[in-house]
């Protein structure tokens, strides 16, 4: 599981606006792409595809005209809980929000599917994902020692955060 934030220093003109909508299997190229510049361990297209094809997922994406990904978010639904398994929101547009849209609009989809609670794991040193994680009401539950390898074979320690669903 991986996440990034839409944080970001924003800067000149604001871009156009964006729509969420849901993912498709033909975009998994076009996620893959977008995960392989904001992580350093990418997810390839086969894997997004298969997640977004699953039953239990719950998947959108952030467009321009002409379907121009800019932002993704994978999630995925067990019982009355559901797990934000990875977001994105490409470089040139961090910092306008798209994120905290991705975060909401899967956190609406989340609860009408009946889940009650929303989870995540967000890298310690990330510090503008968890400001916005932390702005959609998330808090932290947990951590996880050592979770994510770093360039270099240095290790990392995720946060375990949840968001109560009742009231959204």
């Amino acid at each position: 599981m991986s996440t990034t934030p839409s944080g970001g220093p924003a800067g000149g003109a604001a871009p156009s606006p964006v729509s969420l909508l849901w993912a498709a299997p033909e975009d998994s190229h076009a996620i893959a792409k977008l995960h392989a510049t904001l992580f350093p361990t990418a997810w390839d297209s086969d894997a997004i595809k298969a997640l977004i094809e699953h039953p239990a997922s719950l998947a959108l994406v952030a467009v321009r005209p002409g379907r121009d990904i800019v932002g993704f978010i994978i999630a995925q639904i067990a019982a009355d809980e559901a797990e934000i398994l990875t977001v994105g929101v490409a470089l040139d547009r961090q910092g306008h929000g798209i994120g905290r849209q991705l975060v909401e609009g899967a956190s609406r989809a989340a609860k009408r599917s009946e889940a009650r609670r929303l989870f995540l794991d967000v890298a310690d040193s990330n510090a503008a994902a968890r400001a916005l994680y932390a702005s959609c009401d998330f808090t932290e539950i947990g951590r996880r020692k050592a979770y994510y390898t770093l360039p270099g074979g240095a290790r990392e320690d995720a946060l375990l955060l949840a968001r109560d669903l009742t009231s959204v």
